[in-house]
């Protein structure tokens, strides 16, 4: 890696210098998001210098005053001290169950749609169970490139997970690479997000097809992380029981979990409120070893009042109402929530050509033969420099980003950038840091 000029660098070199020290972090580059947060903060708050933030995911928008004005309703009719059914207030399981029928057009049953402490607690959930179902098998496959933390959470719980990159796996090429998993028949879960974090890419008709039916054969239950729901704009997914729907592999297995967070599509994420749907089919599943267990042999049942109940007994009680009003105007079509979300595709379409203009190139830029869709993140690289080289040294130019190497991505040259922070008065700033870089690197 070549070394910062101290002369040539906009964040001042010394500070820099002094507070990655001060950070007690070996490699910058392979720091995690929170840490590069910390860092960062430090280096703002030292210099007066505002970074071009796209190191962490968190929405750049205002939430809608539709689910904040019925938040403050419920906490003045006195929610607060009210505990919360463990799998959500009744008219927030309908609305869910609609929202899925309108968007994704499958039909689930309220039972099934239970609002968790975001989508990380309903994925953690998840985990929980596939070790509580099966005697053997207790694996998870991550199609990766994917979200860090779902990794650290098997961790934790102390479960196996193997996971593979997707770049080179597009279209059929799929079927015969999971078959080389899964068929050792261990896994009892496989999870991808879609659109993906980090690299956008969104997964074909073809894919999720060959992703059903492999599971299928095998027996595996697939978690579909839609934490950006419908933010493929290359379409618009933002009418009522229209299409064209939100792709999912819903369509083509029973065996199915999705994860649909507030977070992005709605601007929510502080309230910490997500929706964990169950296909009806797996709801109603039934395991002599959970009868063993806990005494009820029922997949749904144990996922409420066993995994959910451990974890917190259910999630606040305001945000339901604030997440029940701004589904139910979704649902009857008054509010558009992707048309107030589009601004990240508009950013996204500035942010990569400023790089592109400036040595720098896409790392994952296709969607089989499609050119990708422009979105809440995107992926690039610099020739002749490794993505954990490439994240030391923007430290020093004013731009913070997290390397592509532990999203699980087999690109160690990528990085991995966020537009929610960069706002339009930005631009320029991101220019000129971006253009001094290459500069300085030809």
């Amino acid at each position: 890696m070549n070394t910062p000029d101290i002369n040539k660098t906009p964040i001042n070199y010394k500070v820099v210098k002094q507070k990655i020290k001060e950070s007690g972090l070996k490699n910058v580059g392979a720091a995690s998001i929170r840490e590069l947060v910390r860092l960062v903060n430090e280096i703002e708050t030292e210099t007066g210098d505002k970074f071009v933030r796209m190191e962490m995911g968190v929405p750049g928008l205002m939430p809608p005053e539709i689910g904040t004005n019925a938040e403050i309703e419920a906490l003045k009719d006195g929610v607060a001290s009210k505990y919360p059914m463990i799998d959500g207030i009744p008219q927030l399981k309908d609305e869910i169950s609609l929202f899925v029928k309108n968007f994704l057009d499958i039909d689930v049953n309220r039972n099934g749609c239970i609002p968790t402490v975001g989508s990380m607690q309903g994925g953690f959930s998840v985990f929980l169970m596939t070790q509580a179902i099966s005697r053997k098998k207790n694996k998870t496959l991550f199609i990766d490139p994917g979200f860090p933390v779902q990794k650290q959470q098997l961790q934790v719980l102390g479960l196996d997970y193997e996971t593979f990159d997707v770049y080179n796996y597009r279209g059929e090429a799929l079927k015969e690479k999971l078959e080389s998993y899964l068929s050792d028949e261990t896994y009892t879960t496989l999870i991808y997000s879609n659109p993906n974090n980090p690299s956008w890419i969104c997964f074909s008709e073809t894919e999720l097809k060959i992703i059903g039916e492999v599971s299928r054969k095998y027996n595996v239950t697939v978690v579909e992380d839609l934490a950006y729901f419908a933010m493929d704009f290359r379409k618009d997914y933002s009418k009522p029981g229209e299409p064209p729907y939100q792709p999912t592999v819903a369509k083509y297995t029973d065996n199915w979990i999705l994860l649909i967070s507030s977070s992005k599509s709605f601007s929510y994420a502080g309230q910490r409120i997500g929706m964990l749907v169950i296909s009806d089919e797996l709801f109603k599943k039934q395991f002599d070893v959970l009868e063993q267990k806990f005494g009820n042999p029922g997949f749904g049942y144990n996922m409420i009042y066993k995994m959910l109940y451990s974890l917190s007994s259910g999630t606040a009680h305001s945000p339901q109402y604030g997440l029940y009003a701004m589904l139910k105007a979704v649902n009857s079509g008054e509010f558009n929530f992707v048309e107030n979300i589009k601004i990240y595709g508009e950013r996204a379409k500035v942010m990569k050509k400023l790089f592109t203009d400036n040595g720098f190139n896409i790392v994952y830029d296709k969607d089989e033969d499609e050119p990708l869709a422009d979105g809440f993140y995107f992926t690039v690289s610099y020739p002749g420099m490794t993505g954990e080289e490439l994240i030391e040294e923007f430290i020093y130019y004013g731009i913070s980003a997290i390397s592509l190497k532990i999203t699980g991505s087999e690109r160690t040259e990528g990085i991995r950038a966020c537009v929610s922070q960069t706002s339009e008065k930005q631009y320029s700033d991101l220019e000129y840091r971006l253009k001094e870089f290459n500069k300085n690197h030809k």
